[in-house]
């Protein structure tokens, strides 16, 4: 997600600087980038010189001060986890410029949350991509208590910039997308630990009964089981029942089934 955001906004015209504390993940990173460029040169939906171009406006540190530092608008797309997020926040504040706009690319978690340990709360907004990210059109622009219309204003502009269309949502536990997803795909690993249907048949059904572009299982493994059900956990919580993890994601998350990340989950690959 992480690239995907900084290519899109380097293709866009913005200069870019993608932050990750791993070297490795910067070098997986660039080569996802790049392979993008490639593709769009081979469908061409860009020139060489428009993907060189691209390529020029984007920089890649493991420091997050000099990421940050000089940035209009700093993008947090960590890990679905609070104290992570809080703490990441926390150490953007204290390097990014007084004007700088922040926005959360999180799915689900507590904006409000987030927005508390900083000192101006209203410069944080959601902006929740989707996965890939230079091939989904939408984005969630999330309001929380505090967020000003400078701040969702500036969150839209960047988006539209990108070329996504948006949706305007009230801070939700889970807001429009992430809380229908896990519903389903929490109801399709019901279906499959009842031996209702396999895997690939409930996706197959999906896909061409409801015209989903992704099946249930093809989504969780593209998402990442952990992610799925840490989103439900944190669903489980706010909203309540209906939102119990099913034990089989449990369990496939236990012996480290987590999807294509890992050349495991649902699927093998």
């Amino acid at each position: 997600m992480g690239h995907g955001i900084a290519h899109g906004a380097a293709a866009a015209g913005y200069d870019t600087i993608l932050f990750d504390v791993a070297p490795a993940a910067l070098d997986r990173a660039k080569a996802a980038i790049a392979a993008i460029g490639e593709k769009s040169i081979e469908l061409r939906k860009q020139t060489v010189d428009q993907r060189d171009a691209m390529l020029a406006r984007l920089e890649m540190t493991t420091s997050l001060p000099d990421a940050v530092r000089e940035a209009d608008m700093v993008i947090e797309a960590v890990p679905e986890q609070l104290d992570l997020k809080l703490s990441t926040f926390h150490e953007v504040e204290a390097h990014a410029r007084a004007g700088a706009v922040l926005a959360t690319n999180t799915s689900a978690l507590s904006i409000s949350e987030m927005a508390a340990v900083l000192d101006d709360p209203s410069r944080l907004g959601g902006m929740h991509f989707f996965n890939p990210v230079h091939r989904m059109k939408l984005v969630e622009v999330v309001r929380a208590q505090e967020t000003s219309d400078a701040t969702i204003a500036a969150i839209q502009d960047v988006a539209a910039a990108m070329g996504k269309e948006t949706v305007l949502i009230r801070e939700s536990p889970g807001l429009v997308t992430s809380r229908i997803n896990a519903m389903i795909g929490n109801e399709a690993f019901y279906m499959l630990q009842d031996g209702v249907a396999s895997a690939r048949d409930i996706d197959k059904a999906l896909k061409l009964g409801l015209n989903h572009p992704m099946g249930p299982f093809e989504l969780v493994d593209l998402v990442g089981l952990d992610v799925r059900l840490s989103i439900l956990k944190y669903l489980h919580r706010t909203l309540g029942e209906k939102f119990r993890p099913c034990p089989l994601l449990e369990q496939y998350v236990n012996e480290g089934r987590l999807g294509k990340k890992v050349g495991r989950g649902v699927y093998d690959y």
